[in-house]
Protein backbone atom coordinates (compact mmCIF):
# COMPACT_ATOMS: atom_id res chain seq x y z
CA UNK A 1 0.00 0.00 0.00
CA UNK A 2 0.87 3.72 -0.19
CA UNK A 3 3.51 5.15 2.28
CA UNK A 4 4.90 1.85 3.08
CA UNK A 5 1.72 1.35 5.47
CA UNK A 6 0.66 -2.99 5.44
CA UNK A 7 -2.47 -4.50 5.11
CA UNK A 8 -1.82 -5.55 8.92
CA UNK A 9 -2.39 -1.99 10.20
CA UNK A 10 -4.81 -0.29 7.37
CA UNK A 11 -8.28 -1.20 7.39
CA UNK A 12 -9.87 1.39 9.51
CA UNK A 13 -11.67 3.61 6.76
CA UNK A 14 -13.68 6.41 8.33
CA UNK A 15 -13.76 4.79 11.60
CA UNK A 16 -10.28 6.79 12.19
CA UNK A 17 -11.65 9.86 10.26
CA UNK A 18 -9.94 13.09 12.12
CA UNK A 19 -7.02 10.88 12.98
CA UNK A 20 -6.08 9.98 9.86
CA UNK A 21 -4.93 12.75 7.79
CA UNK A 22 -6.64 12.97 4.18
CA UNK A 23 -3.45 13.00 2.39
CA UNK A 24 -2.33 9.90 3.59
CA UNK A 25 0.49 9.54 6.69
CA UNK A 26 3.12 12.49 5.67
CA UNK A 27 5.28 14.04 8.28
CA UNK A 28 2.74 17.24 9.32
CA UNK A 29 -0.90 18.53 8.12
CA UNK A 30 -1.69 22.04 8.61
CA UNK A 31 -4.81 23.44 10.04
CA UNK A 32 -5.93 25.00 6.47
CA UNK A 33 -5.39 21.65 4.32
CA UNK A 34 -7.46 20.31 7.19
CA UNK A 35 -10.26 22.69 5.87
CA UNK A 36 -9.82 25.23 8.96
CA UNK A 37 -11.43 28.55 8.24
CA UNK A 38 -10.26 31.97 9.93
CA UNK A 39 -10.10 32.34 13.28
CA UNK A 40 -11.47 35.48 13.12
CA UNK A 41 -14.42 33.43 11.96
CA UNK A 42 -15.92 33.16 15.37
CA UNK A 43 -18.98 30.31 16.36
CA UNK A 44 -21.74 31.34 18.41
CA UNK A 45 -21.82 28.50 20.89
CA UNK A 46 -24.39 27.39 23.51
CA UNK A 47 -23.89 25.95 27.18
CA UNK A 48 -26.56 23.30 28.12
CA UNK A 49 -25.08 22.81 31.77
CA UNK A 50 -23.68 26.31 32.97
CA UNK A 51 -22.16 25.18 36.35
CA UNK A 52 -19.36 22.35 37.53
CA UNK A 53 -17.95 20.52 34.75
CA UNK A 54 -19.10 22.18 32.27
CA UNK A 55 -17.22 25.19 32.84
CA UNK A 56 -13.52 23.29 32.07
CA UNK A 57 -15.52 22.41 28.60
CA UNK A 58 -16.89 26.38 27.83
CA UNK A 59 -13.52 27.84 28.93
CA UNK A 60 -11.99 25.46 25.86
CA UNK A 61 -14.46 27.05 23.30
CA UNK A 62 -13.28 30.60 24.64
CA UNK A 63 -12.14 31.00 21.17
CA UNK A 64 -15.36 31.35 20.10
CA UNK A 65 -18.33 33.49 21.24
CA UNK A 66 -20.71 31.97 24.00
CA UNK A 67 -23.75 33.45 23.52
CA UNK A 68 -26.69 31.27 25.72
CA UNK A 69 -26.45 29.07 28.68
CA UNK A 70 -29.14 26.84 29.95
CA UNK A 71 -29.19 25.18 33.66
CA UNK A 72 -32.16 24.03 35.38
CA UNK A 73 -30.29 25.12 38.62
CA UNK A 74 -29.46 28.52 38.64
CA UNK A 75 -27.56 28.40 41.45
CA UNK A 76 -25.24 25.19 40.41
CA UNK A 77 -25.11 27.54 36.99
CA UNK A 78 -24.71 31.17 38.79
CA UNK A 79 -20.30 30.87 38.18
CA UNK A 80 -20.58 30.15 34.37
CA UNK A 81 -23.37 32.87 34.65
CA UNK A 82 -20.62 35.17 35.91
CA UNK A 83 -17.89 34.24 33.73
CA UNK A 84 -20.09 34.95 30.64
CA UNK A 85 -22.14 37.74 31.54
CA UNK A 86 -23.23 38.55 27.85
CA UNK A 87 -24.56 34.95 27.38
CA UNK A 88 -28.25 34.85 27.76
CA UNK A 89 -29.77 32.51 30.69
CA UNK A 90 -32.27 29.70 30.22
CA UNK A 91 -33.54 26.94 32.60
CA UNK A 92 -35.03 25.08 29.68
CA UNK A 93 -32.81 24.28 26.86
CA UNK A 94 -35.75 23.55 24.26
CA UNK A 95 -36.60 27.26 24.63
CA UNK A 96 -32.53 27.89 24.14
CA UNK A 97 -32.45 26.29 21.41
CA UNK A 98 -35.61 27.79 19.28
CA UNK A 99 -34.94 31.47 20.81
CA UNK A 100 -31.40 31.72 20.22
CA UNK A 101 -31.23 31.67 16.05
CA UNK A 102 -28.09 32.87 16.00
CA UNK A 103 -26.65 29.45 17.71
CA UNK A 104 -24.40 27.50 15.85
CA UNK A 105 -23.05 24.92 18.14
CA UNK A 106 -23.87 23.43 21.65
CA UNK A 107 -22.19 22.13 24.19
CA UNK A 108 -24.44 19.54 26.48
CA UNK A 109 -22.85 18.98 30.10
CA UNK A 110 -25.53 17.52 32.36
CA UNK A 111 -26.91 14.30 33.75
CA UNK A 112 -25.99 11.45 31.60
CA UNK A 113 -29.48 10.59 31.29
CA UNK A 114 -30.61 13.93 29.50
CA UNK A 115 -27.71 13.38 26.92
CA UNK A 116 -29.57 11.79 24.09
CA UNK A 117 -32.34 14.32 24.51
CA UNK A 118 -30.64 17.28 23.97
CA UNK A 119 -28.02 16.29 21.77
CA UNK A 120 -31.05 15.16 19.35
CA UNK A 121 -32.86 18.63 19.94
CA UNK A 122 -29.78 20.23 19.27
CA UNK A 123 -28.84 18.16 15.67
CA UNK A 124 -31.75 18.25 14.51
CA UNK A 125 -32.01 21.96 14.35
CA UNK A 126 -28.75 22.16 12.36
CA UNK A 127 -26.33 22.92 15.52
CA UNK A 128 -23.02 21.01 15.91
CA UNK A 129 -23.04 19.11 19.31
CA UNK A 130 -20.07 18.46 22.40
CA UNK A 131 -21.47 16.27 24.92
CA UNK A 132 -19.63 15.04 27.49
CA UNK A 133 -18.43 11.04 28.51
CA UNK A 134 -20.55 8.66 28.40
CA UNK A 135 -22.14 9.85 25.21
CA UNK A 136 -25.52 7.99 26.79
CA UNK A 137 -26.72 6.38 29.52
CA UNK A 138 -28.02 3.47 27.58
CA UNK A 139 -26.77 1.30 24.30
CA UNK A 140 -30.36 2.23 22.30
CA UNK A 141 -29.79 6.29 23.16
CA UNK A 142 -25.84 5.91 21.46
CA UNK A 143 -27.22 4.20 18.70
CA UNK A 144 -29.48 6.89 17.81
CA UNK A 145 -26.97 9.72 18.31
CA UNK A 146 -24.79 7.56 15.74
CA UNK A 147 -27.46 7.65 13.19
CA UNK A 148 -28.42 11.26 13.92
CA UNK A 149 -25.26 12.66 13.38
CA UNK A 150 -24.91 10.88 10.43
CA UNK A 151 -28.32 12.26 8.61
CA UNK A 152 -27.93 15.80 10.35
CA UNK A 153 -24.06 16.20 8.87
CA UNK A 154 -23.07 18.18 11.68
CA UNK A 155 -19.80 18.32 14.16
CA UNK A 156 -19.63 15.99 17.05
CA UNK A 157 -17.72 15.23 19.67
CA UNK A 158 -17.65 12.89 22.83
CA UNK A 159 -16.04 14.35 25.70
CA UNK A 160 -13.29 11.67 26.20
CA UNK A 161 -10.31 13.57 26.35
CA UNK A 162 -7.83 11.08 26.26
CA UNK A 163 -8.64 10.15 22.79
CA UNK A 164 -6.55 13.18 21.58
CA UNK A 165 -4.08 12.94 24.21
CA UNK A 166 -0.63 11.72 22.51
CA UNK A 167 -0.28 8.16 24.61
CA UNK A 168 -3.29 7.26 23.44
CA UNK A 169 -2.17 7.14 19.32
CA UNK A 170 1.39 6.16 20.57
CA UNK A 171 -0.25 3.07 22.23
CA UNK A 172 -2.60 2.57 19.15
CA UNK A 173 0.81 2.37 16.80
CA UNK A 174 2.55 0.42 18.86
CA UNK A 175 0.30 -2.32 19.10
CA UNK A 176 0.07 -2.00 15.39
CA UNK A 177 3.70 -2.79 14.83
CA UNK A 178 3.22 -6.03 16.48
CA UNK A 179 5.47 -5.59 19.20
CA UNK A 180 3.62 -7.08 21.48
CA UNK A 181 1.93 -9.83 19.47
CA UNK A 182 -1.98 -10.39 18.93
CA UNK A 183 -4.28 -8.80 21.54
CA UNK A 184 -6.07 -11.33 23.44
CA UNK A 185 -6.99 -9.81 27.20
CA UNK A 186 -7.32 -6.09 28.58
CA UNK A 187 -7.43 -5.69 31.95
CA UNK A 188 -8.64 -2.00 32.92
CA UNK A 189 -8.92 -1.46 36.92
CA UNK A 190 -9.52 1.38 39.19
CA UNK A 191 -10.77 2.53 42.71
CA UNK A 192 -14.03 2.36 44.27
CA UNK A 193 -16.82 4.98 43.47
CA UNK A 194 -16.75 7.60 45.97
CA UNK A 195 -20.81 8.73 45.46
CA UNK A 196 -23.26 6.69 47.81
CA UNK A 197 -23.93 2.92 46.24
CA UNK A 198 -25.99 -0.07 47.84
CA UNK A 199 -28.69 2.22 48.88
CA UNK A 200 -31.69 0.43 50.23
CA UNK A 201 -34.02 2.96 51.10
CA UNK A 202 -34.55 6.72 49.68
CA UNK A 203 -35.03 9.95 51.83
CA UNK A 204 -38.35 11.70 52.64
CA UNK A 205 -39.42 13.95 50.31
CA UNK A 206 -37.96 17.90 50.55
CA UNK A 207 -39.58 21.40 49.43
CA UNK A 208 -37.35 21.84 45.74
CA UNK A 209 -35.08 24.45 46.20
CA UNK A 210 -36.44 28.15 44.52
CA UNK A 211 -33.40 28.18 42.23
CA UNK A 212 -33.81 24.68 41.03
CA UNK A 213 -36.56 23.47 38.14
CA UNK A 214 -36.06 19.88 39.28
CA UNK A 215 -38.94 18.30 36.64
CA UNK A 216 -36.91 19.57 34.10
CA UNK A 217 -33.48 18.47 36.60
CA UNK A 218 -35.53 14.85 35.98
CA UNK A 219 -36.42 15.81 32.16
CA UNK A 220 -37.42 11.95 30.42
CA UNK A 221 -36.88 10.05 33.84
CA UNK A 222 -39.72 8.81 35.84
CA UNK A 223 -40.76 11.24 38.71
CA UNK A 224 -39.35 11.07 41.97
CA UNK A 225 -39.39 13.79 44.58
CA UNK A 226 -36.62 15.86 45.16
CA UNK A 227 -34.91 15.21 48.59
CA UNK A 228 -31.31 16.11 49.62
CA UNK A 229 -30.48 13.35 52.22
CA UNK A 230 -32.13 12.73 55.63
CA UNK A 231 -29.58 13.15 58.54
CA UNK A 232 -29.28 9.49 58.56
CA UNK A 233 -28.04 9.50 54.84
CA UNK A 234 -25.39 12.84 55.89
CA UNK A 235 -24.14 10.56 58.48
CA UNK A 236 -23.59 7.23 56.27
CA UNK A 237 -22.07 9.24 53.47
CA UNK A 238 -19.71 12.05 54.32
CA UNK A 239 -20.18 13.86 50.92
CA UNK A 240 -20.47 16.61 50.05
CA UNK A 241 -21.78 16.46 46.34
CA UNK A 242 -25.50 15.99 47.76
CA UNK A 243 -27.81 13.51 47.55
CA UNK A 244 -28.56 13.25 43.96
CA UNK A 245 -27.45 16.42 42.48
CA UNK A 246 -24.77 18.08 42.14
CA UNK A 247 -22.90 14.87 41.47
CA UNK A 248 -24.08 11.96 43.13
CA UNK A 249 -26.41 11.06 40.04
CA UNK A 250 -23.87 8.89 38.75
CA UNK A 251 -24.72 5.97 41.28
CA UNK A 252 -28.37 5.81 40.70
CA UNK A 253 -29.40 3.16 37.47
CA UNK A 254 -32.10 6.04 36.45
CA UNK A 255 -29.62 8.71 35.92
CA UNK A 256 -25.97 7.31 35.54
CA UNK A 257 -23.72 4.46 34.72
CA UNK A 258 -21.45 4.84 37.76
CA UNK A 259 -17.82 4.58 36.74
CA UNK A 260 -18.23 2.44 34.54
CA UNK A 261 -19.48 5.59 32.06
CA UNK A 262 -17.35 8.02 34.19
CA UNK A 263 -13.95 5.88 34.38
CA UNK A 264 -14.27 3.48 32.11
CA UNK A 265 -14.51 5.11 29.13
CA UNK A 266 -12.36 7.27 29.55
CA UNK A 267 -9.77 4.42 30.26
CA UNK A 268 -10.70 1.88 27.63
CA UNK A 269 -10.52 4.55 24.86
CA UNK A 270 -6.76 2.78 24.08
CA UNK A 271 -8.41 -0.22 23.86
CA UNK A 272 -11.25 1.03 21.55
CA UNK A 273 -9.13 2.94 19.15
CA UNK A 274 -6.37 0.35 18.72
CA UNK A 275 -8.47 -2.52 18.81
CA UNK A 276 -11.50 -1.34 16.68
CA UNK A 277 -13.53 -3.36 19.21
CA UNK A 278 -16.81 -2.52 17.52
CA UNK A 279 -19.94 -4.47 18.80
CA UNK A 280 -19.13 -7.66 21.32
CA UNK A 281 -20.40 -11.00 21.37
CA UNK A 282 -21.43 -10.77 25.23
CA UNK A 283 -21.01 -8.97 28.30
CA UNK A 284 -21.04 -10.25 32.11
CA UNK A 285 -21.12 -8.84 35.47
CA UNK A 286 -18.25 -11.56 36.81
CA UNK A 287 -17.97 -9.59 40.49
CA UNK A 288 -20.36 -7.87 42.12
CA UNK A 289 -20.25 -5.85 45.55
CA UNK A 290 -22.10 -5.63 48.71
CA UNK A 291 -25.39 -4.08 48.89
CA UNK A 292 -27.29 -4.61 45.69
CA UNK A 293 -29.95 -1.87 45.82
CA UNK A 294 -32.72 -1.25 43.63
CA UNK A 295 -32.22 2.14 43.21
CA UNK A 296 -27.82 1.96 42.19
CA UNK A 297 -25.75 0.21 41.73
CA UNK A 298 -23.64 -1.86 44.48
CA UNK A 299 -20.95 -1.00 46.48
CA UNK A 300 -18.28 -2.26 46.74
CA UNK A 301 -17.87 -2.11 43.12
CA UNK A 302 -18.20 -4.49 40.18
CA UNK A 303 -16.27 -6.46 37.83
CA UNK A 304 -17.35 -6.58 33.64
CA UNK A 305 -16.19 -8.98 31.19
CA UNK A 306 -16.96 -8.22 27.69
CA UNK A 307 -16.55 -10.89 25.03
CA UNK A 308 -15.42 -9.72 21.00
CA UNK A 309 -15.29 -11.92 18.28
CA UNK A 310 -11.68 -11.62 15.90
CA UNK A 311 -11.96 -8.45 13.39
CA UNK A 312 -10.27 -8.27 10.58
CA UNK A 313 -6.83 -9.99 11.02
CA UNK A 314 -7.66 -9.15 15.03
CA UNK A 315 -7.73 -12.59 16.84
CA UNK A 316 -10.68 -12.57 19.37
CA UNK A 317 -10.14 -10.43 22.88
CA UNK A 318 -12.10 -9.70 26.11
CA UNK A 319 -11.84 -6.72 27.51
CA UNK A 320 -12.42 -6.53 31.73
CA UNK A 321 -13.06 -3.51 33.65
CA UNK A 322 -12.99 -3.38 37.09
CA UNK A 323 -13.49 -0.90 40.09
CA UNK A 324 -13.56 -2.91 43.10
CA UNK A 325 -10.04 -1.62 43.46
CA UNK A 326 -8.02 -4.82 42.40
CA UNK A 327 -5.07 -4.15 40.26
CA UNK A 328 -4.15 -6.53 37.42
CA UNK A 329 -0.75 -7.69 37.45
CA UNK A 330 1.15 -9.69 34.69
CA UNK A 331 2.08 -13.28 35.87
CA UNK A 332 5.35 -13.84 36.95
CA UNK A 333 5.95 -9.98 37.27
CA UNK A 334 5.80 -8.34 40.32
CA UNK A 335 4.69 -4.34 40.58
CA UNK A 336 8.04 -2.67 40.56
CA UNK A 337 8.91 -4.66 37.16
CA UNK A 338 6.05 -2.77 35.92
CA UNK A 339 7.06 0.62 36.64
CA UNK A 340 8.93 2.94 34.10
CA UNK A 341 12.41 3.49 35.00
CA UNK A 342 12.84 7.11 35.84
CA UNK A 343 14.80 8.72 33.13
CA UNK A 344 14.70 5.91 30.27
CA UNK A 345 12.42 4.95 27.64
CA UNK A 346 11.14 7.35 24.42
CA UNK A 347 10.15 10.86 25.50
CA UNK A 348 6.60 11.59 24.04
CA UNK A 349 5.74 14.51 22.29
CA UNK A 350 3.28 16.71 24.34
CA UNK A 351 3.64 14.38 27.20
CA UNK A 352 4.13 17.88 29.67
CA UNK A 353 0.49 18.76 28.95
CA UNK A 354 -3.32 17.17 29.40
CA UNK A 355 -1.72 15.31 32.20
CA UNK A 356 1.23 13.73 31.04
CA UNK A 357 4.64 14.07 32.34
CA UNK A 358 7.68 14.05 29.94
CA UNK A 359 8.97 10.60 29.33
CA UNK A 360 5.86 7.84 28.75
CA UNK A 361 3.36 10.71 29.58
CA UNK A 362 2.64 9.00 33.14
CA UNK A 363 1.87 11.71 35.11
CA UNK A 364 -1.82 10.58 36.03
CA UNK A 365 -1.39 7.33 35.95
CA UNK A 366 -2.70 7.15 39.90
CA UNK A 367 -4.96 10.03 39.58
CA UNK A 368 -6.71 10.59 36.56
CA UNK A 369 -8.06 13.93 35.52
CA UNK A 370 -9.82 16.58 37.62
CA UNK A 371 -12.91 16.42 36.02
CA UNK A 372 -15.26 14.29 39.45
CA UNK A 373 -14.70 13.73 42.75
CA UNK A 374 -12.31 11.79 45.07
CA UNK A 375 -12.20 7.92 45.13
CA UNK A 376 -13.14 6.28 48.97
CA UNK A 377 -13.89 2.87 50.00
CA UNK A 378 -17.15 2.23 50.12
CA UNK A 379 -18.03 5.77 49.00
CA UNK A 380 -16.47 7.09 52.13
CA UNK A 381 -13.98 9.77 51.93
CA UNK A 382 -12.15 11.80 48.85
CA UNK A 383 -8.68 10.78 47.79
CA UNK A 384 -6.57 11.17 44.51
CA UNK A 385 -4.56 13.94 43.30
CA UNK A 386 -6.74 16.93 41.93
CA UNK A 387 -9.40 15.30 43.49
CA UNK A 388 -10.05 12.13 41.13
CA UNK A 389 -11.03 8.87 41.70
CA UNK A 390 -7.99 7.42 41.91
CA UNK A 391 -6.70 4.01 40.51
CA UNK A 392 -5.09 1.67 42.42
CA UNK A 393 -1.81 2.89 43.54
CA UNK A 394 1.64 0.74 42.19
CA UNK A 395 2.66 -0.05 38.83
CA UNK A 396 1.51 3.86 37.28
CA UNK A 397 -0.63 2.05 34.81
CA UNK A 398 -4.40 1.32 35.17
CA UNK A 399 -4.83 -0.71 31.88
CA UNK A 400 -2.71 -3.40 30.76
CA UNK A 401 -2.99 -4.80 27.27
CA UNK A 402 -1.96 -8.98 27.18
CA UNK A 403 -0.24 -9.86 23.76
CA UNK A 404 1.27 -12.96 22.57
CA UNK A 405 4.42 -11.22 22.68
CA UNK A 406 4.40 -9.01 25.59
CA UNK A 407 2.32 -6.48 27.51
CA UNK A 408 1.78 -2.71 27.19
CA UNK A 409 0.37 -0.38 30.15
CA UNK A 410 -1.81 2.66 29.32
CA UNK A 411 -2.86 5.66 32.34
CA UNK A 412 -5.12 8.25 33.18
CA UNK A 413 -7.60 9.08 30.11
CA UNK A 414 -5.14 7.07 28.04
CA UNK A 415 -2.48 9.80 28.73
CA UNK A 416 0.73 7.67 29.42
CA UNK A 417 2.30 4.50 27.77
CA UNK A 418 4.53 2.29 28.05
CA UNK A 419 5.98 -1.40 27.64
CA UNK A 420 6.24 -4.09 30.58
CA UNK A 421 8.61 -4.87 32.35
CA UNK A 422 10.31 -0.64 32.39
CA UNK A 423 12.99 -2.03 31.81
CA UNK A 424 11.41 -3.23 28.35
CA UNK A 425 10.25 0.14 27.78
CA UNK A 426 13.65 1.81 28.73
CA UNK A 427 15.80 0.69 25.44
CA UNK A 428 12.27 1.13 23.04
CA UNK A 429 12.49 3.12 19.87
CA UNK A 430 9.08 4.11 19.47
CA UNK A 431 7.39 2.77 15.73
CA UNK A 432 6.98 5.30 12.77
CA UNK A 433 3.46 7.56 13.41
CA UNK A 434 0.15 6.67 11.69
CA UNK A 435 -1.88 8.80 13.06
CA UNK A 436 -2.65 12.61 13.10
CA UNK A 437 -1.95 14.63 16.48
CA UNK A 438 -4.33 16.64 17.43
CA UNK A 439 -4.93 20.49 18.84
CA UNK A 440 -6.40 19.88 21.72
CA UNK A 441 -10.21 17.87 22.43
CA UNK A 442 -12.23 21.16 22.42
CA UNK A 443 -10.08 22.83 19.29
CA UNK A 444 -10.19 19.59 17.34
CA UNK A 445 -14.11 19.79 17.68
CA UNK A 446 -14.06 23.86 17.19
CA UNK A 447 -12.20 22.63 13.61
CA UNK A 448 -14.53 20.10 12.35
CA UNK A 449 -17.22 22.70 12.97
CA UNK A 450 -15.47 25.11 11.16
CA UNK A 451 -15.55 22.67 7.71
CA UNK A 452 -12.11 20.28 9.24
CA UNK A 453 -11.97 16.82 9.26
CA UNK A 454 -14.48 15.08 11.53
CA UNK A 455 -13.29 15.20 15.43
CA UNK A 456 -11.62 11.99 16.49
CA UNK A 457 -14.36 10.79 19.08
CA UNK A 458 -17.36 12.07 16.89
CA UNK A 459 -20.18 10.08 17.26
CA UNK A 460 -19.62 7.50 14.51
CA UNK A 461 -16.69 6.14 16.57
CA UNK A 462 -17.91 7.27 20.28
CA UNK A 463 -21.15 6.14 19.24
CA UNK A 464 -20.38 2.44 18.85
CA UNK A 465 -17.99 2.85 22.00
CA UNK A 466 -20.47 3.77 24.36
CA UNK A 467 -23.19 0.93 23.01
CA UNK A 468 -20.43 -1.75 23.82
CA UNK A 469 -19.01 0.34 27.23
CA UNK A 470 -22.91 0.90 28.91
CA UNK A 471 -23.94 -2.86 28.45
CA UNK A 472 -21.88 -3.45 31.53
CA UNK A 473 -23.96 -1.28 33.39
CA UNK A 474 -27.07 -3.91 32.13
CA UNK A 475 -24.81 -6.41 33.45
CA UNK A 476 -24.97 -5.21 36.73
CA UNK A 477 -28.43 -5.59 36.75
CA UNK A 478 -28.98 -9.27 35.55
CA UNK A 479 -26.78 -12.03 36.30
CA UNK A 480 -25.49 -14.49 33.97
CA UNK A 481 -23.78 -14.43 30.57
CA UNK A 482 -25.65 -11.55 28.29
CA UNK A 483 -25.33 -12.74 24.47
CA UNK A 484 -25.64 -9.68 22.38
CA UNK A 485 -26.57 -9.23 18.73
CA UNK A 486 -25.44 -5.83 18.12
CA UNK A 487 -27.31 -5.89 14.27
CA UNK A 488 -30.74 -6.29 16.73
CA UNK A 489 -29.72 -4.62 19.56
CA UNK A 490 -30.67 -7.03 21.89
CA UNK A 491 -30.13 -10.02 23.68
CA UNK A 492 -30.73 -12.80 22.30
CA UNK A 493 -30.99 -15.25 25.81
CA UNK A 494 -32.26 -12.97 28.39
CA UNK A 495 -35.70 -10.98 28.04
CA UNK A 496 -34.85 -9.22 31.62
CA UNK A 497 -31.94 -7.36 30.09
CA UNK A 498 -33.50 -6.11 27.14
CA UNK A 499 -35.45 -3.86 29.60
CA UNK A 500 -32.40 -1.79 29.74
CA UNK A 501 -31.33 -1.17 26.30
CA UNK A 502 -33.15 1.78 26.06
CA UNK A 503 -35.05 3.87 28.29
CA UNK A 504 -39.04 4.56 29.01
CA UNK A 505 -39.49 7.98 28.88
CA UNK A 506 -42.12 9.72 30.57
CA UNK A 507 -44.55 11.93 28.91
CA UNK A 508 -43.93 14.67 26.94
CA UNK A 509 -39.61 13.38 26.70
CA UNK A 510 -40.22 10.50 24.52
CA UNK A 511 -37.76 10.80 21.48
CA UNK A 512 -37.88 7.11 19.69
CA UNK A 513 -40.11 8.68 17.34
CA UNK A 514 -38.25 11.97 16.51
CA UNK A 515 -34.86 10.10 15.36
Amino acid sequence: MANGISRRHFFFGTLLAGVIPRGGFGSSVSLKALGYQSPNEKMHIAGIGAGGRALSVLGGCDSEHIVALADVDWARGAEGFTRWPDATRYKDFRQMLDKEKSIDAVTVVTPDHMHATQALWAMQRGKHVYVEKPLTRTAWEARTLTQAAAKYKVATQMGNQGYSHEATRVASEIIWSGEIGDVTDVHSFRGRASWPQGMQTLPPAEPVPETLDWDLWLGGAAFRPYTSGDEAYRTEYTQQFGFYLPFNWRGFHDFGTSLIGDWGIHQLGPANLALRLGSPVSVECITKGEGESPYTFPRGGVAIKWEFAARENMPPVTVYWSDTGEMYTPPGMTVDEMRQIPGTGPELEGAGGAGGAGRGGRGQAAGGAADAPGQGRGGRGRGGAAGAPAAPQGSGYNTVFVGTKGYLGTSGRGEGVGLLPGSRWADYTLPPRLLTRSPGHQRDWIRACKGGEPACSNFGLSGPYTEWMVLGAVAVRVPGRLLWDGRKMEFTNNREANNYVKPDFRKGWDIRSIT
